[in-house]
């Protein structure tokens, strides 16, 4: 049966080679479609093989000790996710809207490709930058930060598509659910964002949105 893509992501052109080049040095396994809130790994399972997502969303998550969800990462089409420094993932995975995977075993053994390496450091970079973001910045930065990344990993065009609800966004940024319905409501009032539909933000004011994260 053919699925249609519900969220496919333009990468940047290094990225796209870096993913395109590990396809072909590893052994991807058929896509497996994960239906929306589907685990494709839990937390504490043992680490295994690499996921590149076909297509749709997946999002890392991991529960605190009083059993609060935090997300640390959203994964789009193009993108590889997985890595582990140890035997044991510590988060767990879950499809955001529906996603098709692919499972990556190596052909070369333990031996790490050239792409491999790059597609773990820039998951490594995400990972600092989200931490920096829920760090250093207000509620409205955080916003401002996650509409510029979603709309360069999407090609940098005004549209932006949210494949993730209100309440992903808010355990994403670290704040509450009416936080973030506040927050896009400013943004609209201040011209800077259009409301099209639930999924879907123009941006208006690309320079504005900019500022509010530099």
């Amino acid at each position: 049966m053919h699925i249609q893509p519900s969220f496919r992501a333009v990468h940047p052109a290094h990225e796209a080679h870096g993913a395109s080049d590990l396809l072909s040095a590893m052994q991807p396994a058929a896509v497996t479609f994960y239906p929306e809130g589907a685990v494709i790994y839990a937390q504490g399972d043992e680490a295994g093989p690499l996921y590149f997502v076909e297509f749709g969303c997946v999002r890392i998550c991991r529960m605190s000790a009083d059993g609060r969800r935090q997300i640390t990462a959203f994964h789009v089409a193009g993108e590889v996710f997985g890595f582990e420094a140890d035997d044991e993932h510590e988060s767990y995975a879950e499809s955001v809207d529906g996603a098709g995977i692919r499972a990556l075993r190596t052909n070369c053994g333990n031996q790490p490709t050239g792409s491999l390496l790059l597609l773990a450091v820039k998951s490594l970079a995400r990972t600092q930058n989200h931490l920096m973001v829920l760090g250093r910045r207000t509620a409205n930065e955080r916003m401002a930060a996650l509409l510029c990344d979603l709309s360069e990993r999407q090609g940098g065009g005004a549209l932006v598509h949210l494949p993730m609800q209100r309440n992903d966004i808010a355990d994403y940024l670290g704040i509450t659910f009416e936080t973030v319905s506040r927050i896009l409501r400013c943004l609209k009032d201040q011209n800077i964002v259009r409301l099209k539909a639930v999924n879907e933000i123009e941006i208006l004011d690309h320079e504005a949105l900019e500022d509010m994260c530099a």
